[in-house]
């Protein structure tokens, strides 16, 4: 299932596809010795090694047995059985995306803009497959990804503070995208969704907040 995810984030962000993410899945056991701190059900683990970065991605193995029994299915069937699931799996390919896309372009990114990108495309995503229910869908899905959150409460101060903010960004740059989805025009919304990608640090974080 990792690689269907991959494969539609890949194409609304129009990124050559180099790394698989199935590649540097690893079991609960190797996540623990890597010292996954096993508060959520997604975590990447990252290691700056000299010019190189060592990556690892975390998913709880019920995650991504949920999502597997709707393989066959189609995507919108799938969003309704198991959205959290699928959110959950959507933030840790999204995660490995953005940093090995960063890194392939030799630039720094920080764990806010990652955060934020990684909100960003679960609500994309999942806008796309279910894009003919049209924008009412999109709303109550931004509110639930947005408004019905909570967080956990043994986060330090500044990691709660990240993902607050996080999603405060992530939801304005949303609500702009309504617009495109509720005048029907795909090729806005993906060109739209490519150009913030490509943003980074600073720039890519004002943008969200406009």
């Amino acid at each position: 299932m990792l690689d269907r995810v991959q494969a539609h984030l890949e194409a609304i962000y129009a990124l050559e596809p180099n790394l698989r993410v199935d590649d540097f899945l690893v079991t609960p056991e190797v996540a623990r010795a890597l010292g996954h701190t096993g508060r959520s059900h997604e975590e990447l683990l990252v290691h700056e090694d000299g010019d190189g970065l060592e990556v690892a991605l975390v998913l709880d193995p019920a995650l991504l047995r949920s999502l597997e029994r709707y393989r066959a299915a189609p995507a919108e069937q799938l969003l309704d059985a198991a959205l959290d699931s699928y959110c959950q799996v959507t933030e840790g390919v999204s995660h490995f995306l953005y940093l090995t896309h960063s890194a392939a372009k030799e630039r720094r990114v920080s764990l806010l803009e990652l955060e934020a990108q990684a909100e960003v495309d679960k609500f994309a995503s999942c806008v796309l497959h279910a894009w003919r229910r049209g924008v009412r869908f999109a709303e109550q899905l931004l509110r639930r990804l947005f408004d019905f959150v909570r967080y956990l409460p043994t986060l330090a101060a500044h990691e709660r503070w990240r993902y607050q903010e996080a999603n405060r960004l992530a939801r304005r740059y949303c609500r702009r995208l309504l617009r495109h989805i509720a005048e029907g025009r795909m090729d806005r919304f993906l060109t739209e969704l490519r150009y913030c990608y490509r943003l980074g640090a600073e720039a890519k974080l004002q943008y969200l907040a406009q």
